[in-house]
């Protein structure tokens, strides 16, 4: 099994940097954690840690886990961080009954298992029956704080002549296709979070998560930053399986930190905030600029041709309601995130 290495500590500096204030109101709080071990829970179980060590803040986090022995060889300076409790189980049975919880955060999620995601049933089920499981233990224990790491994906296929999607856009995937179950799953996450915020002494917050890039992020998934990275780092050459032409953007695993850990504090109850980056790139550019970064001698081979005078799929948040109402930025260039992404992966 492979031991990841802790997170950047600059990084973890950023995330406290313009954080601080919230710490100062979650000193002395106790927090259940679901998917703790997947890359945007370990983002926020080490910033949790690194502010408990620098500002003294004693908040204690119970993280679930399916397997904590494993979770403790994987991630041993998580596991065996101060205030940090591992709990057996999984987010759709689990049963943990000691004490009171002032907050929850459900980030449990497969999305960068591709064995998992093929089982469409179990993804949907995840996402509605396990929200539903964690929303009841939230009220059984007593949180007043609710935070659910959404999806852009709840917003269907964004139409290419749109540029970025609003909040308030009213598209929705297609129920009649299988690849839907992980859309709509968090759509009907979403729905439960706002039902139980309305109908208990629940704040509820949404945050619909874009593509992201940064340390710990999957090498081995359906995210083509990582296997682009990956097959650079270990000298191959980089395959666009497609045309290269869809367009993302990538904000980078600190900078989501920051947002979440606001979203968590100052959004509205029951509101959804895109998160994301707004300035954005095509996968073959993306390709090229990994290539470029890690040995331009490589080279890039795109395996489809792009359909003349199409317009190139999209899939990029607009922001402002984050930004403007929470009072976050982009805090890390894309080149700044690719290259730390590089370089914390080269071991």
């Amino acid at each position: 099994m492979t031991v990841q290495k802790p997170l950047p500590s600059d990084d973890l500096d950023l995330v406290i940097e313009h954080t601080r204030e919230i710490w100062r109101n979650l000193s002395g709080t106790r927090f259940f954690v679901t998917g703790g071990t997947g890359f945007i829970g370990t983002w926020l179980l080490e910033s949790i840690i690194h502010a408990n060590k620098h500002l003294q803040t004693d908040i204690r986090a119970v993280v679930l886990s399916r397997n904590p022995n494993n979770y403790a060889q994987r991630l041993p300076h998580i596991a065996s961080a101060p205030g940090i409790t591992l709990c057996s189980g999984d987010v759709l049975s689990f049963n943990f009954k000691d004490g009171s919880f002032d907050g929850v955060i459900h980030a449990a999620t497969d999305v960068g298992n591709t064995q998992k995601t093929a089982d469409y049933l179990a993804v949907f089920d995840v996402n509605v029956s396990g929200t539903r499981r964690v929303l009841d233990f939230a009220i059984e224990h007593g949180a007043t704080r609710f935070l659910l790491t959404s999806s852009g994906a709840v917003y269907g296929v964004q139409p290419p002549e749109l540029q970025q999607l609003m909040e308030n856009w009213q598209g929705a995937p297609n129920p009649s296709q299988l690849g839907s179950a992980y859309g709509e799953g968090k759509r009907a996450a979403e729905w439960l979070s706002s039902a139980y915020a309305r109908q208990y002494n629940l704040e509820a917050k949404i945050a619909r998560i874009f593509a992201l890039i940064g340390p710990g992020m999957p090498l081995h998934g359906p995210f083509a930053a990582g296997n682009f990275i990956r097959d650079a780092l270990q000298g191959k050459n980089i395959t666009v399986n497609g045309d290269g032409s869809p367009r993302r953007s990538y904000l980078y695993a600190a900078d989501m930190a920051i947002w979440l850990w606001h979203i968590l504090w100052h959004g509205k109850n029951t509101e959804a905030y895109n998160l994301g980056a707004t300035a954005d790139l095509s996968i073959k550019e993306l390709a090229e600029a990994v290539q470029h970064q890690v040995d331009p001698n490589l080279s890039v081979e795109v395996m489809q041709s792009s359909a003349p005078n199409a317009l190139p799929p999209r899939y990029i948040p607009d922001t402002s309601k984050a930004q403007h109402t929470l009072g976050v930025r982009e805090y890390t260039p894309f080149s700044t995130a690719l290259q730390k992404t590089i370089d914390w992966n080269r071991g």
